[in-house]
């Protein structure tokens, strides 16, 4: 049961660091807060920090929940199925990735 508690929460992590790195680019930010918006350095910074370091705590989860040989490729697996994620609610609901920026005040 832990294990799976443990992988669920990979799987969240995965998500917001992807959601984070992607909001972290120009484009993407844009897309989210309109043409005119700004993507300042220190914003594209914590926004880059946060998604790195969730993905950090991804790997770390799915190392807590299984053998190093099988957490490995549940990450990269976890890692491929985030990105697509993002990459399909950026292009039909990218709206729904607003809640990501609330943190920084966006």
């Amino acid at each position: 049961m832990a294990e799976a508690l443990m992988l669920c929460l990979a799987a969240l992590f995965s998500l917001t660091g992807m959601g984070w790195l992607a909001l972290s680019l120009e484009v993407h930010w844009r897309q989210l807060f309109g043409r005119r918006a700004e993507l300042s350095a220190s914003t594209a910074n914590w926004l880059r920090l946060a998604g790195w370091s969730s993905l950090l705590l991804s790997a770390v989860l799915c190392f807590i929940a299984d053998r190093p040989s099988m957490a490995v490729l549940v990450w990269v697996m976890l890692l491929a199925a985030a990105a697509t994620t993002i990459a399909l609610l950026l292009a039909w609901r990218a709206h729904w990735l607003r809640i990501l920026a609330l943190r920084i005040g966006a």
